[in-house]
């Protein structure tokens, strides 16, 4: 391992690489073969002095006067993020959320290939949800196994997304999204990212009345 790939980028940077990214496809689908820092920084939606700096962390893919080229930026990016490498998902929870997830369009195409989808409602179990069939949670080690799955969504309710959590761990799944509305205890060795929809509705509710 580099030591750029050694490096631990910060979070907000993580954050902006993947804005960057979809500007950068758009760039490409344009037509456009090249791009300088203030285009870019403008489709992404960030400040070009921002843009340079989170650049650095990569190394130098940009020529003064020049700019840079879109396809061997994006690709650079997709390299960082991990995107090069084969990402099978598990969603746990065929509910209303759950069976949104697995049939959005933007997992496939950014490298995230759904394989399964769980539920514990045995009347639930069997049905198929777009090319899947809802599988019994209590097959959940079996299948994690079958299809080589290394990131799990959780689209269940607080109270089963603890015990979960720490089932996947015993599996060795490393990589959690959760959209549980509770923080989670996180066992050693397990990356956990939580989206809270309701925390962020009650956020725009406030910048709503304060505007």
């Amino acid at each position: 391992m580099s030591e750029l790939e050694a490096r631990v980028l910060p979070e907000a940077t993580l954050a902006r690489l993947t804005q960057y990214l979809r500007a950068l496809n758009a760039l490409e689908a344009q037509g456009l073969e090249r791009t300088s820092s203030g285009v870019l920084a403008k489709e992404a939606g960030v400040n070009p002095s921002i843009l340079r700096k989170d650049l650095s962390w990569l190394g130098s893919y940009g020529t003064r006067g020049v700019g840079y080229v879109v396809r061997e930026l994006a690709e650079h990016i997709s390299r960082t993020l991990g995107l090069n490498q084969d990402w099978k998902v598990a969603i746990v929870g065929a509910g209303n959320l759950g069976r949104a997830l697995s049939g959005y369009a933007g997992f496939t195409s950014r490298g995230f290939n759904v394989k399964a989808i769980f539920d514990v409602d045995p009347a639930l179990i069997g049905e198929p949800v777009g090319e899947l069939r809802v599988e019994s949670i209590s097959d959940l080690a079996p299948v994690i196994d079958r299809e080589e799955i290394n990131i799990v969504v959780l689209a269940v309710p607080g109270d089963a997304a603890q015990d979960l959590v720490y089932a996947l761990s015993e599996l060795s799944v490393r990589s959690v999204l959760s959209f549980a509305p509770k923080p989670l205890k996180v066992p050693a060795g397990m990356n956990l990212r939580r989206v809270d929809l309701s925390t962020e509705l009650q956020i725009l509710a406030y910048l709503a009345v304060q505007g």
